[in-house]
């Protein structure tokens, strides 16, 4: 087995500002490890308050040059980003499955999903349209001028730590924006990777900036304070979303917020249960169940409770746990101990309080921080991982009686990212749509992302929607000029 870390030289693991690949002004480094060992795979730069701002000011000066660069050209840089992304995928899948430790086929999944949004903005890069229109009164025109918003903070997640970014530098290029990156702690090197790839395919100095810190909080709050940044995007908890909303409140920012979910996951009695039930596996176990829009909850109309309980607690104990890189493995490792600590108690809890194991639920011995998958029935509706986001293995079914009822408990939360629903009737189909309070509902099918769709949340899961024709708008201030032909 090749060894990941071939692809990622010692010097491409510093920070990445303006045209240089440098140490954390301190010297401070931290470690990154993978999480089916715990063991150390590299040391980065740790950056603090004077790296951010430094990458702030690379950002600044180079927004002018960038800004007036050609669509066209930009279009052209995004899409050799997608070749070199697709031409290097093994290199990249290896490195995501290192660090976050998802299986290697379903990271080399996420590097196709990843670099189709340089595809695809590359696309939408010279389609920026204005108007030009006559007044209603007449004797005057209506113009409006899209424009770049100015320099972004992106702060990005470790569940996907290439597409993640992807999303939202992609349309920030094509719009006209620079950027600053503060990937997780967890999983700064695909994002160090993407760096080192646009810098070889040419993208300009100080356009694509990374940071990589342990101290998040106090970088990201110096850049947010600063009058240059003009835009902030973060996908992560609603908890650090609402602190990050309210310091983008000083500078009166433009945000875009893609937060928690609690999606529910809804089989109807007159679905294809064949249908429903690879559905609701690719909506559980994409990425080990570690994804904002993972199905948390799953309804089941009682006429099929039984049958589809049994054939997919059967799926989930035929799936392999292992290294993420070894062959034929289908569970990688979660990706800290925190995280498989949260899991067991919640699993914990919710047996406490009446619910049954039918598969998994108890931690394996030895190292890496690993979860089998879990699905449990008879779960009340105090149990915590109803409320909570599980985001790992654990499968909570709940039955149910009528539309109305399911409908009720499916809204039954702050979040509203994303939901799911299988059923052969169109009018029930189109009755969840219109009554589930979700920004993003799959309907016979367990997998919603997609570059081309507009990607976003409702109530507390976000703000602002990423990829389609409506991804590039949020990174474009629109300015109306009045003009007098009379």
């Amino acid at each position: 087995m090749s060894d990941p870390m071939n692809a990622l030289a010692p010097e491409h693991r510093r920070l990445r500002i303006g045209d240089a690949w440098r140490d954390a002004a301190s010297g401070a480094t931290f470690a990154v490890e993978d999480p089916a060992t715990g063991k150390t795979i590299a040391e980065v730069a740790d950056a603090d308050v004077v790296d951010g701002l430094a990458a702030l000011d690379v950002a600044s000066k180079a927004m002018t040059e960038w800004a007036a660069t050609p669509p066209r050209k930009r279009s052209e840089l995004l899409t050799a980003t997608y070749r070199a992304l697709t031409e290097r995928s093994e290199e990249v899948a290896r490195l995501i499955t290192l660090e976050m430790g998802k299986p290697l086929a379903e990271a080399r999944g996420e590097v196709a999903y990843g670099a189709e949004f340089f595809r695809w903005f590359a696309e939408e890069a010279v389609r920026v349209e204005g108007r030009y229109s006559t007044a209603p009164a007449g004797g005057y025109r209506i113009l409006t001028v899209p424009k770049p918003v100015g320099p972004c903070v992106f702060v990005t997640p470790w569940n996907f730590p290439l597409a993640m970014g992807a999303r939202k530098i992609a349309p920030a290029l094509a719009a006209g924006c620079t950027t600053i990156t503060k990937p997780a702690a967890q999983t700064p090197l695909t994002m160090l990777f993407l760096a080192r790839i646009m810098e070889e395919v040419g993208v300009p100095p100080g356009v694509v900036n990374v940071v990589t810190t342990k101290r998040a909080g106090e970088v990201v709050s110096a850049l947010l304070a600063d009058s240059r940044t003009r835009k902030l995007s973060f996908t992560g908890s609603t908890e650090v979303g609402r602190v990050l909303l309210r310091q983008a409140a000083d500078n009166v920012l433009r945000t875009s917020m893609e937060l928690g979910g609690n999606a529910a996951l809804i089989v109807c009695a007159d679905a294809d249960l064949d249908v429903a039930l690879d559905g609701a596996m690719v909506a559980k176990m994409r990425n080990i169940g570690q994804s904002c829009i993972a199905a948390n909850r799953i309804y089941v109309e009682e006429p099929v409770r039984e049958e589809f309980t049994a054939r997919f607690a059967e799926r989930m104990e035929a799936l392999s746990v292992g290294h993420g890189l070894d062959d034929g493995v289908d569970v990688g490792a979660l990706i800290d101990e925190a995280s498989v600590t949260k899991i067991d108690e919640l699993v914990a809890d919710a047996v406490d309080r009446g619910a049954r194991v039918l598969v998994g639920g108890e931690r394996p011995d030895g190292p890496g921080h690993f979860y089998p998958p879990t699905v449990l029935v008879d779960v009340p509706e105090d149990a915590r991982m109803l409320e909570a986001e599980i985001f790992g293995p654990v499968a909570p079914i709940i039955s149910f009686t009528s539309d109305d009822e399911v409908m009720a408990k499916a809204n039954d939360t702050e979040h509203g990212l994303a939901g799911y629903i299988f059923t052969r009737d169109l009018q029930r189909a189109l009755r969840f749509t219109e009554g589930l309070d979700t920004g993003m509902l799959g309907i016979n099918r367990g997998l919603i992302s997609d570059p081309s769709a507009p990607f976003g949340g409702v109530k507390q899961s976000g703000i602002g929607r990423e990829g389609s024709h409506e991804g590039i708008l949020e990174y474009l201030d629109l300015t109306y000029a009045s003009i007098d032909l009379s």
